[in-house]
């Protein structure tokens, strides 16, 4: 039997309950951890659901990553003590004096929740549910329930507002996928070996059970992941093996499907807040999920920086407060004046302005093809005058199409979506595709990726034999691809491909140049790897989400000659957002 007891304490302005029971109705019990305001008032209940362990403090737990935001967003750890502070959660000391309760639950399997560790699936989303209708008739609730949190906390928020918890008012989204197949694991068909190190190294180490190998909570002095430890076979009993799953189903099917957000059933109040440089995880789903929610309030914030930094700044905090203030609180806080789009548009050296826009993608985008010219490798606004083709080894430099110098400052906001004509040695291809900006000198300008400080403006991916079109919700701007089946390639046979490239923003001033280079592998900056103490691979450009899982990509098929053929219609073209000025 579960012991139902759990420790109940004032400290630092706040009511704190440890390790709060919330029973499931399998009879799992999980645990929470509530801050509250003193006293016997109602109040709004901050909400957060996730496996990375309630009692690691961020930073222990997130050591190079604490120190990268206290060094570069000194206002994020300003205004409080900091010893609440979590991973991608809110930090209580910021909320709670605002007449919030804030709430930590570790989910099943992780933490100090016992259960079987699977995540995002209908189970997951069952308990999330629960929890929030569970906290909404405590007696220290108001009866309103909101979600926030970053990642993981923000990706799952799809989900849970998908089962529609009647006590559910509000989601703030902060850089989350929604589409498991296409934003989580398989950008473009490809397998990314990212969660496999991620389960690794963010997941495996806090597991319910780990015990007296793993964390203890600086705050209560109790095991962060236990009260048992376990042995570690029963703790690989105790969880999926993620890495397995995916490599085994390379199309997307009812497994992917369960774990994604059915958003025609997102119809509450949201606000999603994406990151420019979320390219290989999150920022597709922070786009997609605004535009394709059923929510007739919605609205999208984009900004630059690091994946965890700008949710705990002056900015951040400020922000999210204003939107649960008024649905959360009934409060007249100006939430209700505030643009339907928030951009803060990215200049170089990782300068950012705020504009403010009504609508995603803006109404005014002139789109605009340019097209790749083998002859001095240029990118052109001018279709070739003859076919042509140009071979390359994917493996290798592949190729890259650059403008002249521009001539007028030129601004990139938006999706955009490549044409090819391909053939192949072998029966497949992979294309990545990625948007790229050089200086008057030729150097190649970097920006702050989410998590990778040396990335590309843009990128974008797509498997050959998985070209088929969902031609129903495929746009000009952003094709859509059913990975529903595979159309292997006949060696040295043409075909046609559509290539997504994930949303992007920046200003490209007078004499630099807009480049597209298509490989057959991931991007690499030339300069030395960063590395972030969370992240088991240094990071190289595409931080640590990349594609190099030899089962998934046997050199045999992947190391073949590729050859584009050019100049027949658009293929060989990309379609770019450019915005004239207001």
């Amino acid at each position: 039997m579960q012991s139902m007891e759990f420790k109940s304490e004032v400290r630092d302005g706040m009511q704190i309950d440890w390790d709060v029971p919330i029973e499931m109705n399998d009879g799992i019990v999980l645990r929470a951890d509530i801050f509250r305001p003193v006293g016997s008032g109602k109040h709004p209940v901050l909400m957060t659901y996730g496996p990375y362990a309630k009692g690691v403090a961020f930073q222990e737990g997130y050591k190079t990553a604490w120190e990268i935001m206290c060094r570069e967003n000194p206002d994020a750890v300003s205004g409080t003590s900091n010893k609440y502070q979590n991973w991608e959660v809110v930090d209580p000391e910021k909320w709670v004096p605002h007449g919030y309760v804030c709430i930590r639950v570790d989910s099943r399997g992780a933490g100090r929740s016992p259960g079987y560790l699977c995540h995002n699936n209908d189970r997951e989303q069952k308990d999330y549910h629960d929890c929030i209708e569970w906290a909404a008739i405590q007696n220290w609730s108001n009866g309103k329930v909101g979600l926030n949190g970053i990642s993981y906390f923000a990706a799952n928020q799809w989900r849970a507002a998908a089962t529609q918890p009647p006590h559910l008012a509000a989601i703030c989204v902060w850089e989350g996928w929604h589409d498991n197949y296409r934003d989580g694991n398989r950008q473009g068909g490809i397998l990314s070996t990212f969660r496999k190190n991620w389960q690794d190294m963010q997941v495996k180490t806090v597991q319910h059970g780990v015990g007296e190998r793993g964390f203890t909570n600086p705050n209560t002095g109790e095991l962060a992941c236990g009260p048992a430890t376990l042995s570690p076979e029963e703790l690989v009993k105790n969880r999926e093996n993620m890495a397995e799953q995916l490599a085994a189903r390379k199309l997307d099917q009812p497994y992917y499907r369960e774990r994604s957000a059915d958003l025609s059933r997102v119809k509450v109040p949201l606000l999603s807040a994406g990151n420019w440089g979320g390219h290989g995880l999150h920022a597709r789903g922070n786009f997609e999920g605004f535009v394709g929610a059923a929510s007739t309030q919605k609205w999208l914030e984009v900004h630059g920086g690091s994946h965890w930094a700008p949710f705990y700044t002056d900015y951040g905090v400020n922000m999210q407060r204003k939107f649960f203030d008024h649905f959360l609180k009934g409060e007249d806080s100006g939430w209700d004046k505030e643009p339907k789009v928030r951009l803060q548009v990215r200049h170089i050296g990782e300068k950012f302005v705020e504009r403010h826009e009504s609508e995603w993608p803006l109404a005014r985008t002139q789109w605009t093809k340019f097209y790749f010219d083998p002859e001095g490798m240029r990118l052109s606004t001018q279709p070739l005058s003859k076919p042509t083709s140009i071979t390359y080894e994917p493996m290798g430099q592949g190729l890259t199409f650059k403008s002249e110098p521009l001539l007028t400052a030129t601004e990139i906001t938006g999706p955009s979506a490549i044409k090819l004509t391909l053939a192949s040695e072998t029966v497949d291809a992979d294309i990545f595709a990625v948007l790229r900006v050089f200086d008057p000198q030729g150097v190649e300008v970097i920006f702050q990726g989410a998590l990778d400080p040396h990335s590309p403006i843009g990128q974008g991916w797509l498997r050959a034999s998985q070209r088929k079109l969902d031609v129903a919700r495929t746009l000009p701007y952003r094709p859509f691809h059913a990975h529903d089946e595979t159309q292997l390639l006949s060696p040295g046979v043409p075909v046609d491909l559509d290539v997504e490239v994930w949303p992007t923003c920046v200003v490209v001033p007078v004499g630099y140049s807009i480049a597209v280079s298509i490989l057959g592998r991931d991007y690499e900056w030339e300069g030395p790897a960063a590395t972030l103490s969370n992240m088991k691979n240094p990071m190289k450009g595409c931080g640590p989400f990349v594609h190099d899982d030899e089962t998934d990509r046997p050199p045999a098929i992947f190391s073949g000659k590729v050859t584009l053929h050019l100049g027949k219609g658009d293929a060989g073209s990309i379609l770019l957002p450019i915005i004239p000025a207001k």
